[in-house]
């Protein structure tokens, strides 16, 4: 990864993979399945954590307050990992680096499921989700890396184990902790985290000393000049496009509970109601890859989202409990913006190196910005005793979104932007 080749000498290579489309196993069954379980691992901290977090503090002492603060810690760690993740990936390369990103999510969730103060529960929150965030930049390159002639295919895959990730945790978190207490609903994840260290290991030790004949990677020579990422327009829509779309994810992940039991749903309810609005992210997971894909711009799919954005904020704060079901389906259906940005990081990039750069800034940008969001939901709450001036907040963002939109869609490529 460290020499250099002119740009017109990497086209060819490109377009030779482009040309020669191979099964998407070929060769492959190992990387895929790190990738797979990997993508699995990446949201379980964040949903299994949400609907019990009223409980938990009622047990371990902390107050209503302090939920905003666990739900900021996600947007935040993600943003610190998307600003260091280059720096270990320099170091240690894509493989290794996901390797210890999967080591960090299962010890910190093992050991936050056993500790009894708010300070360990926030510190070991805060390790394993910096290991998913680690996870989050690196998997894109991977994809890049292993199956540059299946990206689309490859994205809606991985995005689709996101989902997942997301999905049933939030589902079963209160079932499981009715049942037998909320340690082992939240600490059940870690097994998730150490099941995907594995097939890293042995994507390691498969390569090792084979690098110079390994087919299911592009040659390291393949690097382009380096510009200077933060000097892309593409690179500062990607980044606002992202960061909007998780603002107002984690905002919704950390407070819709609280939302929906103010107009006098159960807690069970809300953590189905969270767990739909993550299910309904499967539809987008499965389809928003293609898109980006066959459309040169595909910013048109992207208004579409801040529509229906729109119109679950306008049910939820005026009639949250008169069509539930469809105001958090639609809610559900606003973050397709999410997997369409994952996918343009591979797409509005021309090699491995050029994606890890988006990707690491685009997350770590976005993230940062992201993590006021939850926050700063629950102090427009308590300052104004209403969901008003919080919706407002999220209108804000998602107009944010379109202007960063507006960037990321036009039919170009980092490397052609940066200088």
């Amino acid at each position: 990864m460290t020499a250099t080749l002119s740009e017109t000498a990497t086209r060819p290579e490109y377009a030779r993979v482009e040309r020669r489309k191979r099964a998407l196993t070929e060769g492959r069954v190992l990387v895929l399945a790190a990738i797979v379980m990997s993508a699995l691992t990446l949201r379980v901290a964040v949903t299994a954590f949400s609907p019990l977090a009223e409980r938990i503090g009622a047990d371990i002492g902390y107050s209503t307050a302090v939920v905003g603060v666990f739900g900021m810690i996600p947007t935040l760690m993600f943003a610190v990992s998307g600003l260091l993740t280059p720096v270990f990936v320099r170091r240690l390369g894509l493989e290794r680096t996901a390797l210890v990103a999967m080591l960090l999510a299962g010890f910190g969730m093992l050991v936050r499921a056993l500790v009894g103060g708010t300070a360990e529960l926030l510190i070991f929150s805060a390790l394993a989700l910096g290991g998913m965030g680690i996870g989050n930049v690196v998997i894109p390159p991977l994809v890049k890396r292993y199956f540059p002639d299946r990206l689309a295919v490859v994205s809606s895959l991985y995005i689709t184990m996101v989902q997942l990730g997301t999905v049933v945790p939030a589902l079963i978190a209160v079932p499981v902790a009715e049942a037998h207490g909320w340690r082992i609903s939240l600490g059940l994840w870690a097994v998730l985290g150490f099941a995907a260290a594995l097939p890293w290991i042995g994507v390691l030790r498969d390569r090792r000393g084979h690098d110079r004949v390994d087919n299911t990677a592009l040659p390291p020579r393949t690097q382009e000049p380096k510009g200077q990422v933060w000097r892309s327009p593409l690179a500062w829509g990607m980044a606002g496009m992202f960061g909007m779309t998780s603002l107002t994810t984690y905002a919704i992940f950390t407070w819709l509970p609280k939302i929906l039991s103010e107009a006098g749903a159960s807690a069970a309810y809300g953590g189905t109601m969270v767990g739909l609005f993550a299910l309904v992210g499967l539809v987008s997971a499965f389809t928003a890859p293609t898109i980006v894909a066959r459309f040169r711009n595909p910013f048109p799919f992207v208004v579409g989202c801040a529509v229906f954005f729109f119109t679950a904020f306008a049910g939820l704060l005026i009639a949250p409990m008169t069509a539930t079901l469809l105001w958090v389906v639609l809610l559900g259906l606003g973050p397709s913006t999410f997997p369409m940005a994952l996918t343009l990081i591979n797409m509005r990039t021309r090699t491995p190196q050029g994606s890890a750069a988006l990707s690491g800034f685009t997350q770590g940008v976005g993230y940062a910005v992201a993590c006021i969001g939850p926050v700063l939901f629950g102090m427009l709450h308590s300052a104004t005793d209403g969901w008003g001036a919080p919706f407002a907040m999220l209108v804000v963002a998602v107009l944010v979104l379109l202007a960063g939109a507006w960037q990321a869609c036009k039919p170009r490529m980092l490397e052609d932007t940066w200088k």
